[in-house]
C-alpha cells in the first residue's frame, strides 16, 4: 500500500486523537474538527473513486452518525460523539465505521464501569439493575428503578472510546 492510500488512515487517527484530548479537557468535541473531518473523507472516496467512493462515504456517514443518534436524541451523549463517529463513516465507509463502533462500545462500556467504580458507585448500580433485572424475570413486566440522590452520574468522555475502538478496528479490520 502506497502512502497516498495511508493519507486518509494517518489524517483519521489524527481526528480521533485530537477529539479525545479536546473531549477529555472541554467534555465536547467541536465542529471545526468534525465537519471538515466528514468533509475530507467524502471528498476523498469521490475523488479517488468517483461516484462508488461517494456513495460509500457517505454511506459510513450515515451509518456512524446513525448509530449514535438514539444514545445522542435521549441524552446519554453529545452531538460531537455522533458527528465524530460519522466522520469515522466518512472514511471507513458502512461496514467499517459498523466494525469501529463495535469496538467503540464495548471499550465505551470497560471505560463507563471504570468511571462508576472511581466514583465509588458501582456496587450501587449494580444492585439497582440487578433488581430491575430479577423484578422483570420474575414478573416479565420492565419496572425501571431509578438512581437514588447517593448515585452521582460521572461525565463519561466519549470521544476517547470512539478513538481507541476505531483505532483498533483498523488493526483488526483492515
Amino acid at each position: 500500500m502506497n502512502l497516498t492510500a495511508l493519507f486518509p488512515f494517518f489524517l483519521l487517527i489524527f481526528v480521533l486523537f485530537t477529539a479525545a484530548i479536546i473531549d477529555i479537557r472541554f467534555h465536547r468535541i467541536p465542529n471545526w474538527l468534525t465537519y471538515p473531518a466528514i468533509l475530507t473523507g467524502v471528498t476523498y472516496h469521490t475523488a479517488t473513486r468517483g461516484l462508488e467512493g461517494l456513495l460509500f462515504s457517505v454511506g459510513g456517514l450515515c451509518v456512524g452518525i446513525g448509530v449514535l443518534i438514539i444514545p445522542y436524541l435521549t441524552g446519554g451523549m453529545g452531538a460531537g460523539d455522533a458527528k465524530l463517529m460519522g466522520a469515522v463513516g466518512g472514511f471507513l465507509g458502512p461496514k467499517g465505521v459498523f466494525v469501529a463502533f463495535l469496538f467503540t462500545g464495548i471499550l465505551g462500556g470497560i471505560y463507563a464501569i471504570m468511571l462508576m467504580a472511581l466514583h465509588g458507585n458501582l456496587r450501587e448500580t449494580g444492585k439497582r439493575y440487578w433488581a430491575i433485572l430479577k423484578t422483570f424475570l420474575l414478573t416479565q413486566k420492565f419496572i425501571y428503578i431509578p438512581p437514588s440522590g447517593r448515585e452521582e452520574k460521572p461525565r463519561l468522555c466519549y470521544g476517547l472510546p470512539i478513538a481507541l475502538g476505531t483505532i483498533i478496528s483498523l488493526a483488526f479490520y483492515k
